[in-house]
């Protein structure tokens, strides 16, 4: 009997208990779900993010987590919920982020400025992994996030380049250079050295990145057609040698020493997660 109204205005005026229990109404509407996100409390968010039949919107995720981002319970019931968008998913990655720096015990065992590059590593890693779960649909709105955020920095792109995320990488172009999808798309798939290199200028990528990055791109292309198989370890070692900065290479210009101290990173991951995953093939046999 009670009607959208009617609960809106009761969870404007109420707080815990009854938020709650209109949170876990059956078949709670956008509206109702906009309105507990916009006013409710936090428990009463995270009732609603565990309702399977609530219908939220994407705006009301992103308030609850501009409001309660910070609270545990609420943080991970979004993460496990797969309606959420991807830039939500995004901002929880940062905010877990941000909740292990401030942890006393991380401080502790490796000190402020230690513990803000490991977990500032941890989440670029995890957004890296975000865009292997993120529909391609999804990519334009995961961009646009990202940039708002200043997150579109030349390591990250070095770090998705290298990952092999090509198609998102197109995303990326789109919103940096205004370029159509389609022009964008027909140049990372055949253009020459020439018309990538100028794609890259309009992006306002620095130019010291072009051979790194089209040497990967060449690479990600044979193995796209099957000619050839690679990945990210043999890519990361392909983008240093670029930028000579292989064993017995003259070294990385001034310009490059960053991206190569990333790289370097990167090839260094994935040989130890190869040699893992060869150890445990040997050890099942």
């Amino acid at each position: 009997l009670l009607s959208d109204g009617d609960l809106i205005d009761r969870v404007a005026v109420s707080a815990g208990t009854i938020q709650k229990l209109i949170a876990m109404r059956a078949g709670v509407s956008m509206a109702l779900s906009a309105a507990i996100a916009e006013v409710g409390d936090a428990e009463a968010c995270a009732e609603l993010v565990r309702n399977p039949s609530a219908d939220i919107a994407d705006l009301s995720f992103t308030r609850m987590v501009e409001r309660y981002g910070d609270v545990a319970e609420l943080r991970n019931a979004m993460l496990a919920d797969p309606r959420i968008p991807s830039h939500c998913r995004h901002m929880l990655l940062v905010e877990v982020g941000t909740a292990l720096q401030k942890s006393p015990f991380v401080v502790a065992l490796m000190g402020e400025a230690r513990a803000a590059k490991v977990t500032r590593d941890a989440c670029v890693k995890a957004s890296v992994t975000l865009i292997e779960e993120t529909p391609q649909r999804e990519f334009g709105a995961l961009v646009e996030h990202l940039r708002m955020r200043r997150d579109l920095t030349p390591g990250f792109i070095a770090r998705i380049v290298a990952h092999g995320k090509v198609d998102f990488f197109g995303a990326v172009l789109v919103s940096l250079t205004g370029h159509s999808e389609q022009r964008i798309r027909s140049i990372l798939a055949g253009g020459r050295d020439g018309a990538l290199s100028a794609l890259f200028r309009s992006a306002g990528i620095p130019v010291s990145m072009n051979a790194p990055l089209i040497a990967a791109l060449r690479v990600w292309r044979e193995v796209a057609n099957g000619k050839r198989l690679a990945g990210v370890q043999e890519i990361t070692w392909l983008m240093l040698k670029a930028i000579g900065a292989t064993p017995g290479a003259a070294g990385p210009s001034e310009a490059n020493r960053e991206l190569a101290a990333l790289l370097r990173s990167i090839h260094l991951d994935e040989l130890r997660a190869n040699a893992r995953g060869h150890a445990l093939a040997i050890a099942a046999a």
